[in-house]
């Protein structure tokens, strides 16, 4: 029963890791939305997760989450700065300069709070706690 729980949660990871991929290629490479410094330190935290997982999934080898959550820690703090500097007027009026594009810009602002890093946040919240959970219960059936 348990290592059931453990394959479902491991491809719940997976399937998010895998639309953050999508979504991120989606809104660069068909929107045409450039992104910025910080984006693309997302996108390495993310990117290597999709192959990571999957590979864990198909082999069902489970000890890889401990790496993802490493990964999805340092993306948590990455996306959650970023998204600060964009809803936090404190920090939005002193950003550093961040390249061509700037970190603050917007490209989307769903329901007045779901901009990009607030999306890339949420999915690398839900691998780490699928990465945590997946570790936990694997060194439990040890």
């Amino acid at each position: 029963m348990q290592l059931k729980k453990i394959e479902h949660l491991w491809f719940f990871a997976w399937t998010v890791s895998v639309i953050a991929m999508a979504g991120s290629l989606y809104f660069s490479q068909i929107r045409g939305y450039e992104p910025c410094e910080l984006c693309w330190y997302q996108r390495i935290l993310m990117y290597p997760m999709t192959i990571l997982i999957g590979i864990s999934v198909v082999r069902k080898e489970y000890k890889l989450s401990l790496y993802t959550a490493v990964l999805s820690c340092i993306g948590i703090c990455v996306s959650f700065y970023h998204y600060s500097l964009q809803k936090i007027s404190l920090l939005t009026n002193h950003a550093p300069a961040c390249g061509r594009i700037p970190c603050t810009a917007e490209y989307i602002n769903w329901f007045g709070f779901i901009t990009i890093p607030f999306l890339a946040l949420i999915a690398f919240i839900l691998i780490f706690i699928s990465s945590v959970l997946v570790w936990k219960w694997t060194r439990a059936e040890q």
